[in-house]
């Protein structure tokens, strides 16, 4: 099943983004696309293939979101903090839009997952940490969590420390760090192959943020694949298929 494409207005702008739902039934999986993507990508680049079965057996249902990429991280004509602060209309678009409008396809709130792949994969794990009550697991493949390393200038701010998993997490403490050890779960993949490094930083910095979440208790898995794995869709095809079957 594909419902045809949905839009949905962002909160205090002008814009509308869309989704596109695959699946009639099953565990709802919020996907985002790679830089700059769109709702339609995950089908185009072929991520359901190697998830198909599980589709067909109605155990998953796939809600893929288009991005803002475009006016916030991936303008290197702002300054970091300005990017942060408009990623903050695409925050409240996944809340006060996108979100209602999965649970009301699904008859009611259930547990999220959140999916995504390169800079997909920041969004779904810092939507899981900003939000665990509604998506208490979060899968990023090849992702970078810093956005300091998104050629970055200009001052830091709040904005930008609030969007950063990479900064927040590591102060983490009490009762809601508490609270995140008893909700949240975040399996981090990752290959050693080409682009992995350079230019994405996506090894180091998933390593990295494996760390954190080890020393901060937070339950997790960190999947490192060989030197042939690369930071491209066929490599993100076959982790998709190894992975996800055990969380549905």
């Amino acid at each position: 099943m594909q419902d045809g494409r949905v839009e949905l207005a962002v909160p205090g702008t002008d814009r509308r983004l869309g989704l596109v739902r695959h699946g009639h039934w099953g565990r709802p999986v919020l996907v985002f696309p790679s830089e700059g993507g769109r709702a339609e990508d995950f089908a185009e680049r072929g991520m359901l293939e190697p998830v198909q079965w599980l589709l067909d057996a109605g155990r998953v249902s796939f809600f893929c979101v288009d991005s803002l990429d475009a006016l916030t991280w991936s303008d290197g004509s702002l300054s970091l903090e300005e990017r942060a602060r408009r990623h903050g209309a695409y925050h409240a678009w996944l809340e006060q839009a996108a979100v209602p409008w999965v649970f009301d396809q699904l008859g009611g709130r259930h547990d999220l997952i959140t999916l995504g792949a390169s800079m997909g994969a920041y969004h779904a794990v810092h939507f899981a940490f900003q939000r665990a009550d509604l998506a208490p697991l979060a899968i990023g493949l090849s992702g970078n969590y810093d956005v300091g390393q998104w050629h970055a200038w200009g001052e830091r701010g709040q904005e930008a420390y609030f969007a950063n998993p990479t900064d927040y997490v590591a102060h983490l403490h009490g009762e809601h760090l508490d609270w995140l050890r008893s909700r949240l779960s975040v399996l981090l993949v990752c290959g050693e192959g080409q682009w992995e490094t350079h230019p994405t930083g996506a090894l180091p910095s998933t390593l990295r943020f494996g760390e954190l979440l080890r020393d901060k208790g937070i339950t997790h898995q960190l999947d490192v694949w060989g030197s042939d794995s690369a930071h491209d869709w066929p490599w993100w095809q076959r982790q998709l298929g190894h992975h996800l079957p055990r969380f549905v």
